[in-house]
């Protein structure tokens, strides 16, 4: 091979590290941020522990995202997008618009179990809306949430459409199949108090997850034989998710 070539090779190859080892930095500069604004919100939230957490120096961080708010905001659609990635797949499942409905139901429960820095994160966003400090919700809702919403209606209107759910309003299935896992998790530190058990028990999560499923299968569907028979598939299909993965939430909560 000639040497022209052979330079040219090898400077090709050391242009993909370099490439390589600064998406890593970027990344591992995200993670660090999104754990980091979880816990501490904007406002609380270090510069210093991000770039320490991620092992690189300020001037890269800034280097990537120019400011601490950039940062924040690539933190926040981060976690968002990867939210709207795993529930459109699981609305755009093979299965009965019924079906498709229970795993969305499921798959929203875990991942509130699981995805805790996401739950901390929008919910310190929905702060700042409300206090008219975060142009970031009206984003979100845009890209994100907007078009959830908008496919979650479609594959419960074709459930009722095809005779497979129950004719009621659209928007009350909805709420009933995704606003009982919010409150569940919500309600956690009331229900300790007054129901003498721990919601974030492995058991009792376990037991809150299948009941979740089954009563939507009992109650959304018009043979609810079948709608039985679809919520035992999914929550067979679906393992609780590994306990590693959300202590974060009783140490919030």
């Amino acid at each position: 091979m000639p040497r022209r070539k052979t330079i040219q090779n090898e400077s090709a190859r050391n242009s993909a590290r370099s490439i390589d080892k600064a998406e890593e930095a970027r990344l591992r500069i995200l993670r660090a941020a999104i754990h980091e604004f979880s816990e501490h919100g904007l406002a609380g939230a270090r510069t210093d522990a991000i770039a320490a957490a991620a092992k690189v120096n300020k001037a890269l961080l800034y280097y990537y995202f120019k400011s601490k708010n950039n940062l924040y905001v690539a933190a926040l659609e981060d976690v968002a997008g990867k939210v709207m990635e795993s529930t459109l797949a699981v609305l755009r499942s093979p299965g009965s618009a019924g079906e498709r409905t229970l795993r969305a139901a499921l798959n929203h429960f875990d991942r509130i179990l699981t995805q805790s820095q996401f739950q901390s994160l929008l919910q310190q966003e929905m702060m700042r809306f409300r206090q008219e400090k975060s142009n970031e919700i009206p984003v979100l809702a845009k890209k994100v949430f907007g078009p959830l919403v908008q496919k979650i209606q479609e594959v419960i209107q074709e459930g009722i459409r095809s005779g497979e759910l129950c004719d009621v309003d659209p928007k009350q299935i909805e709420y009933s199949a995704f606003g009982a896992n919010v409150f569940y998790f919500l309600s956690a530190p009331m229900m300790r108090i007054i129901g003498s058990f721990d919601p974030f028990e492995l058991s009792a999560l376990e037991f809150r997850r299948r009941a979740a499923v089954e009563f939507l299968g009992q109650a959304l569907f018009i043979d609810r034989r079948r709608g039985a028979k679809l919520a035992k598939r999914v929550l067979a299909d679906t393992p609780m998710p590994e306990m590693k993965k959300f202590p974060g939430w009783r140490k919030k909560l």
